[in-house]
């Protein structure tokens, strides 16, 4: 098991604390980060001169799956799109959606 370096203190928010790692220290030792990672579930927050630049999040087959749709551009599109017709009052009832698409009104 690796043991990730030093920072594991709680921020001014109250939040958890992560492991934290230099990414120099990622560049070394990025297999048995990654293992650390997978095997406690944990996420590790990644540092570069000290500041965050990223996250290594544990994730399953399914988990990668919603994030490739989360993060898809043609979906977050149209997901963004959905939300300012939703504001805009541009939505109507299925019922009206689904008996125009059966011929019946």
């Amino acid at each position: 098991m690796y043991i990730q370096n030093d920072v594991h203190r709680p921020s001014s928010r109250g939040a958890r604390p992560h492991a934290v790692v230099g990414i120099r220290q990622l560049a070394r030792n990025a297999s048995a980060i990654i293992r650390d990672v997978s095997k406690t579930g944990k996420p590790t927050v990644v540092t570069d001169r000290g500041k965050p630049v990223g996250v290594i999040y544990p994730f399953d087959e399914e988990d990668l799956e919603d994030y490739i749709l989360a993060n898809a551009p043609e979906y977050v599109a149209r997901r963004e799109q959905a939300d300012r017709d939703i504001a805009e009052g541009k939505t109507f009832r299925c019922g009206r959606a689904c008996a125009s698409r059966s011929g019946t009104r």
